[in-house]
């Protein structure tokens, strides 16, 4: 019976994405395949947007070197561009209509609040984000639909959001299209976020938040911004957090237009650019990445079921993994070609951290931004953002892997990579005894 409501609700949701992709939503991209968004703002602002950024690659993608050839693929994919979360949308609302309330706007910057409306919706993904799953499929077939063959297809699992749900068949219908349906795969896992789910990180109910440092970092930035807004509309009496809500607009307005919003004329006078950015670049490292004791451990079990492809073996967690499911070669097949799987930005940000990708010398001071910092939200998790996961089968014997994160190559130095950013599969594997090892007692940590 529950693997009956399973396909069902599978086929509903493919029937539902495949209405949303095609030349109508594709306009925002230059060029079909090459994933660069032309929303009417400079890519220096869009890049600004930190977690809001659309995608852009953050480095060009290399093949695979001399002697190696590609044999497998796991693409793990954050959903597409949205509407602001639910909660985010009622505090944009409260600020938006603070400032409509002033007795009188004196700032020009400020005029066209007198016809705005905010009719952004929320939570789900706007046609843009919808757009981007597509196209990141047809960006990974025409790299990777040499590895299949007919009757064998890409095998996709998506956690439960709708807009996670979304993203995934969007990205089905995209490598459909781009296959002019020789390959027609499916969405064939929905793991629930009300249960054991190493999509989501909903898992560690004692990790902290980034409360502390991203108010400490508002605190630095904002107050200058908002007294000139205040000024600008007196009586509005506008906080610091009102402030924040403001610049994202920039973003979510842009991005669900598809076109320059006049909240940028805001955000960029106001010199919210760096501000923003390094406030997202907090939230991640805080939030579930290496600034949070209980962070990495979230992102563990993905790691292990990574770890059990790539090796043809049984998954062995005891974490977050679905033991039903990954026992069951219906659900969790082994030695398939190409494996993707759709996630949030904060389960992401776990798994680079538990890895060991993007390490920092320091963590990240909340009072100050460090220019050369590595730790950049914008080049982790944007909309759409993904990393890529290569087997490789190299003349000499033995399987290697390398990785990439929004097409930049990672170095894998954890585990011996020299210069090209492949090391021996067996390497890899021993480099990831945290995850092997459940966290090292971390896990245990999470229900303390």
């Amino acid at each position: 019976m529950a693997l009956f409501m399973l396909v069902t609700l599978t086929y509903v949701c493919y029937a539902y994405a495949t209405t949303l992709p095609g030349p109508a939503l594709r306009h925002a991209f230059r060029d079909r395949g090459s994933e660069v968004p032309s929303l009417g703002v400079s890519r220096v602002v869009q890049e600004s947007w930190s977690m809001y950024s659309p995608y852009f690659p953050a480095g060009s993608y290399l093949p695979p070197p001399a002697g190696c050839q590609i044999d497998q693929v796991h693409i793990l994919q954050r959903h597409g561009a949205r509407f602001p979360t639910s909660g985010a949308g009622k505090r944009i609302k409260t600020a938006v209509s603070k400032l409509q309330s002033a007795s009188n706007l004196t700032d020009p910057l400020l005029f066209f609040l007198k016809n705005f409306t905010y009719t952004l919706g929320h939570d789900d993904l706007v046609p843009f984000g919808a757009a981007q799953s597509f196209q990141s499929a047809e960006v990974a077939f025409e790299r990777y639909s040499s590895l299949l063959t007919d009757g064998v297809e890409p095998f996709v699992r998506a956690s439960s959001s709708q807009r996670v749900v979304d993203s995934a068949t969007n990205w089905t219908a995209g490598f459909a299209a781009a296959s002019n349906n020789r390959f027609k795969p499916v969405l064939s896992v929905i793991l629930s976020e009300a249960g054991n789910d190493t999509l989501d990180d909903a898992m560690c109910p004692s990790a902290g938040s980034s409360d502390a440092q991203t108010d400490e970092w508002l605190a630095v930035f904002a107050p200058p911004m908002t007294a000139r807004l205040n000024a600008g509309a007196p009586g509005a009496n506008l906080t610091d957090t009102d402030t924040y809500n403001l610049l994202s607009l920039c973003a979510f307005e842009t991005i669900a237009a598809e076109s320059r919003s006049p909240w940028c004329a805001v955000y960029e006078a106001l010199g919210g650019a760096p501000a923003f950015t390094y406030s997202g670049d907090l939230d991640k490292f805080y939030g579930t990445g290496y600034g949070q004791p209980l962070g990495r451990v979230q992102g563990v079990g993905y790691i292990n079921e990574l770890l059990a492809r790539l090796t043809d073996t049984a998954v062995r967690d005891g974490t977050q993994t679905n033991r039903t499911l990954d026992a069951d070669p219906a659900t969790f097949p082994l030695g398939r070609a190409l494996y993707a799987d759709f996630s949030h930005d904060n389960e992401l940000v776990a798994i680079f951290a538990a890895l060991g990708l993007f390490r920092q010398k320091e963590p990240l001071d909340p009072a100050r931004a460090d220019p050369a910092r590595t730790w950049r939200t914008v080049r982790l998790v944007p909309f759409s953002g993904r990393m890529v996961v290569e087997r490789l089968a190299c003349e000499g014997g033995g399987g290697s892997v390398r990785v990439f994160v929004n097409d930049a190559l990672m170095p894998l130095e954890f585990c011996g990579a020299r210069g090209n950013g492949v090391c021996a599969l067996d390497a890899f594997v021993r480099s990831q005894a945290y995850a092997r090892n459940d966290g090292e007692g971390d896990f245990e940590k999470c229900f303390e």
